[in-house]
């Protein structure tokens, strides 16, 4: 594909006014803004073992990002009168994203901030790409498959618990080895009640959390060789540092590809899938107006224990009022991520087009970001990525997956009659 013309003025608007987006997004963190202090879950779980059900109280802070908003809402104008070029229309997009976070945020512990998710992520029941199935379908789907299976894998699997000091001794290794210009530190945080989050300089892991070898691959290949990988690649942008932004329209194709990561390099396991799936299911129900006390049950029927359902019930009210009705979706798009990022891989596969696939690593972006800013990425204005994981270095191996998933799934299970195929063989 040739890459439109477009000359040195423009250009150099466009790198103007995304150094000022990238300083106008700066501080709008939005999961930090939404968390709950660590100590929210020992306090509810001390009154719960007392048969206290009680709501957990928790309080945020607002911060007033009024004057980010303003100049956020002065970016567009000024993107809008560069016309619709491919790439200020992705600075407009990205701007009105920021916009719709601050007013999620501005909102916090309101039911607005159910709206703005909703907006921003997606809920539960949203089609997924190309099918007439829900994400509730793919959800139920993967919660039944590892009902049915993961007990008699359990049985098989010797499982050894790893200490979150060692844990971490592991990863900075394994990212000394990998991010070799750019340090990453791996830390301890006794206030973080997710097992890790990434950022483009460090990878964290709560502190009183134990460890097994599928999370020390999931955390390796999710976190570190997607998340932090993306921000660094990103952040390298001579032209397009916004490209190192987590933001909220990025979140769906950036959870995706870090659970394609998984499912690639053979780290996701059916325990993960039904937590990802059940977090679907969780907030459907609390949208439907499930209070944060069903919900928390309604995980520790699903076989997870108080404390895990603790901390997946608090991430489905993160930021809103904890008696029913209300949710923070984020997880939702999950298997949405997934399931989209899987189809476009096999469909630049299908069609010649892997290099849309490596692309996607060059910061943090979204599937049509990646098609829309092709030309940019083949004429060099934007740099392909610094850091590639392994997986998709070894691309042939990756192309060879890939083409088997086409033709596999032209097989329909449901017209395979057993007997017949072991004839076969």
């Amino acid at each position: 594909m040739d890459a439109p013309i477009a000359d040195a003025g423009l250009l150099g608007s466009i790198t103007e006014l995304d150094c000022k987006l990238v300083e106008l997004g700066r501080g709008l963190r939005l999961l930090a803004h939404l968390s709950w202090p660590a100590r929210s879950q020992e306090e509810f779980l001390v009154r719960w073992r007392r048969g206290e059900r009680v709501l957990p109280q928790i309080s945020y802070q607002v911060t007033d990002y009024s004057e980010q908003d303003k100049g956020l809402a002065a970016l567009e104008l000024r993107a809008a009168a560069l016309g619709t070029h491919p790439l200020v229309e992705y600075l407009r997009r990205t701007a009105q994203c920021l916009r719709l976070e601050i007013d999620l945020l501005h909102g916090i512990g309101t039911a607005r901030v159910t709206d703005r998710s909703i907006e921003l992520f997606g809920r539960p029941g949203d089609e997924l790409p190309g099918s007439s199935q829900t994400n509730i379908d793919a959800a139920r789907h993967f919660i039944a498959v590892a009902e049915e299976f993961g007990p008699e894998i359990r049985q098989t699997e010797e499982v050894l618990q790893i200490s979150a000091a060692d844990m971490r001794d592991q990863l900075q290794r394994e990212v000394d080895g990998f991010f070799v210009d750019d340090p990453v530190r791996v830390e301890l945080d006794p206030e973080l009640l997710a097992k890790a989050a990434a950022g483009p300089t460090r990878i964290r892991l709560r502190e009183s959390a134990t460890f097994d070898q599928y999370d020390r691959e999931q955390l390796l290949q999710h976190e570190a060789f997607v998340h932090t990988l993306t921000s660094i690649n990103g952040r390298m942008q001579p032209h397009l540092p916004s490209l190192g932004m987590a933001t909220p329209r990025i979140t769906a194709t950036q959870e995706g590809l870090a659970t394609f990561a998984e499912l690639m390099t053979g780290a996701i396991d059916l325990k993960r899938m039904k937590r990802i799936s059940l977090h679907i299911l969780a907030i459907d129900k609390a949208l439907h107006g499930a209070d944060f006390l069903d919900v928390f049950e309604f995980f520790l029927e699903a076989g997870q224990d108080q404390g895990e359902s603790f901390i997946s019930a608090q991430r489905v009210f993160r930021g809103v009022p904890l008696t029913g009705g209300e949710a923070f979706t984020k997880d939702a798009v999950y298997l949405h991520g997934l399931l989209s990022v899987h189809t476009f891989f096999r469909w630049a596969m299908k069609n010649g087009r892997f290099n849309l696939c490596r692309a996607l690593f060059a910061g943090k972006m979204n599937l049509h970001d990646a098609i829309a800013l092709e030309p940019w990425f083949e004429s060099g204005w934007i740099k392909g990525p610094r850091y590639l994981p392994v997986w998709v270095q070894r691309s042939g191996g990756l192309a060879g997956r890939l083409a088997f998933s086409l033709m596999a799934n032209r097989i329909a299970l449901d017209k395979v009659v057993v007997e017949d195929l072991v004839l076969a063989l």
